[in-house]
């Protein structure tokens, strides 16, 4: 079982949107586990193995209980049966209270066909008439009490924001693990989108942005599927 399972399209996704909020729920005694969608195949720069190779380095930098890829097809997510059972049976393994997925409003389409995908599959999941199996065992139904969508290339106004500040360099250690698709000058691969070091300083720059809007330094801005409960004040102070 974990607290927080994260389901995203692509090896990397999670570092560059969600990697501060992991480390921070780490820090806090939470557990966290990370699924891929994809193993990114379709990528400009690097292959499905190196990817898979960098993802678990970045795993590792991040301190989640495991990284599994579940191999859907790179730039055809889609809701069909297979698919969703697929995350269906990840969800009714880990039992998360909280899932994390792609933005529903974004540049690339996978991130949102991934957050449609992930939206539906939390639903099906807790129909007792849904079977599904691991290990040769009935799977019990589950689902989670929150869906958290992260912010990606695309600014879309976030519901909260977690403070990551503490936690901001390590977040960016996670994301060069990705040597083989990040800005590196000694890679001489054809460029792409996310290889420019104007990229890198995007990412910087909507950190800060996000971290100024709640007078910290850097931060990680989500939506939310439900509202979210306070407690009571002391939780904004």
């Amino acid at each position: 079982m974990v607290d927080i399972l994260v389901i995203l399209a692509h090896p990397d996704d999670a570092e560059l949107c969600c990697a501060g909020t992991l480390l921070s729920s780490i820090e806090d005694g939470l557990k966290v586990g990370m699924v891929d969608l994809t193993k990114g195949e379709l990528g400009t720069r690097g292959s499905d193995k190196i990817r898979l190779e960098e993802a678990a380095d970045a795993a590792k930098v991040i301190g989640a209980e495991f990284r599994f890829n579940l191999g859907l097809r790179d730039g055809f997510i889609s809701s069909d049966e297979e698919s969703l059972i697929k995350v269906v049976e990840q969800i009714r393994e880990h039992k998360p209270k909280i899932i994390i997925t792609n933005s529903r409003k974004d540049r690339h389409p996978d991130h949102e066909a991934a957050s449609r995908l992930v939206k539906k599959a939390c639903f099906l999941s807790g129909l007792v008439k849904i079977e599904t199996n691991s290990n040769g065992k009935n799977q019990i139904p589950w689902r989670p009490k929150s869906i958290l969508y992260t912010i990606q290339n695309d600014y879309v106004k976030p519901d909260f924001i977690i403070d990551i500040t503490n936690f901001y360099d390590k977040k960016v250690e996670a994301i060069k693990c990705f040597k083989s698709q990040f800005y590196d000058p000694k890679n001489k691969e054809p460029k792409s989108f996310i290889s420019s070091k104007e990229f890198m300083n995007f990412i910087d720059a909507r950190a800060i942005e996000m971290g100024h809007s709640i007078g910290s330094i850097y931060g990680e801005g989500f939506t939310s599927e439900n509202q979210l409960k306070i407690d009571s004040l002391n939780s904004i102070l």
